[in-house]
């Protein structure tokens, strides 16, 4: 297939049901925290080390892998890395203690990169006047992958134990690998740099562009209150007088689909006018949604209107980030994309360490008080942002 063929509808929809099923892999373990600590008789202040570390591989695999995509074949990068997150996956599946574990989750971070590969891949197919639409797109099914994989892992692991949950997992991306390799078409380089050259230009687009800049950190700051919350949403549901066990806790990834439908909304809005007001809106949707899940998140009920409202502030302040990130340089979107996705990510690694120990000494209450003020930070930011120059 000629990446020079028009972007049919169908291959969007594919490449975001592929970046779903890839990112996935991150968040699997989240619902059945307490039953990885049950087979290895861990504290919760250990087991947040498993969500903590997935994040950091993953920013990692950013910084490390996902610029290669500037300066290699994307289609071959992209088959490559969805085969070796299967074998990482089955490190996980095979784990024998807690530290395998933990070790084996970094691993999974590390190759999980497809999804933004993929996201860069349509960026760079999709006409300049539907860049935005198509990208919403594709990072719709990544986030809507991110909220149904802790249902799918709450229900597996329930009736076949959190061991099987991974096993299959693997299989899938065995699957997926060979999908991608048969209907991707291919892409020409666009800046074939060194290795090391390649890694020493993303420096320089975080020293020339200071919209990336901005928007890096507010997507660092609004991912690091979402990931506080969802790390430590099984133990809390545990906690409660009811103890629901990891069902309960991933049926609420079928609550945050609700927020996922911002992605495309966003991305039109982004496409029509290309402002921060979106942001603005968006992480005041965000720290509102840390408000309701402190006053009312002792309740299912709480935690459901809490989850929709932190889903869609945090999605679409990054659709929103993304079309302005991607639209700065064209012949650099997987750097661009890197800058972007490290701080992103960091950022959420920061946030599920700090919401983990928020939860061991002060109890929920401190998870939303660590969220809430992750989104405060992002507003001051922008509102600095927006008196140093116009916005736009």
């Amino acid at each position: 297939m000629d990446s020079s063929s028009p972007l049919r509808p169908g291959l969007v929809y594919w490449m975001a049901a592929a970046a779903g099923l890839s990112v996935a892999n991150l968040y699997y373990h989240q619902p059945l925290l307490g039953d990885i600590g049950r087979t290895f008789q861990s504290p919760d202040r250990a087991l947040g080390l498993i969500p903590t570390v997935s994040q950091v591989g993953y920013a990692l695999g950013l910084l490390l892998i996902v610029p290669l995509g500037d300066s290699l074949e994307r289609r071959r990068t992209i088959v490559l890395m969805s085969a070796l997150v299967s074998l990482a996956l089955v490190g996980v599946a095979v784990a024998p203690g807690l530290p395998w574990m933990v070790a084996a989750s970094g691993l999974v971070g590390v190759t999980t990169v497809v999804p933004q590969l993929l996201v860069p891949f349509a960026a760079n197919l999709a006409p300049a006047a539907s860049r935005g639409r198509v990208v919403g797109t594709v990072m719709s099914g990544l986030l809507i992958g991110i909220l149904l994989s802790r249902t799918a892992s709450g229900f597996l692991g329930v009736r076949f134990g959190w061991r099987a949950m991974f096993w299959i997992a693997a299989a899938l991306m065995l699957l997926l690998t060979v999908g991608l390799r048969l209907t991707l078409p291919r892409q020409p380089v666009s800046s074939p740099l060194p290795y090391p050259a390649l890694l020493r230009s993303l420096g320089a687009l975080v020293r020339e562009e200071p919209v990336l800049r901005l928007h890096s950190l507010l997507g660092a700051l609004t991912f690091g209150g979402f990931s506080a919350f969802w790390a430590t949403l099984a133990l809390h549901l545990q906690a409660m007088p009811q103890h629901h066990g990891p069902q309960v806790a991933g049926l609420f990834g079928v609550v945050g689909v609700a927020g996922a439908i911002a992605a495309p909304l966003a991305g039109r809005y982004a496409d029509a006018r290309g402002d921060r007001r979106v942001n603005a809106l968006a992480i005041g949707i965000l720290l509102l949604s840390f408000v309701v899940l402190g006053a009312v998140g002792q309740s299912l009920w709480g935690l459901a209107l809490g989850v929709v409202l932190l889903d869609l502030g945090a999605q679409a302040n990054h659709i929103s980030n993304q079309a302005r990130v991607y639209a700065l340089r064209p012949e650099a979107r997987n750097r661009l994309n890197t800058v972007y996705m490290v701080t992103y990510f960091a950022g959420g690694a920061s946030g599920a360490w700090l919401g983990s120990l928020a939860w061991s000494h002060w109890g929920w209450r401190g998870v939303c008080a660590v969220g809430g003020a992750m989104a405060l930070t992002g507003l001051v930011a922008l509102g600095i942002a927006g008196a140093r120059r116009p916005a736009g």
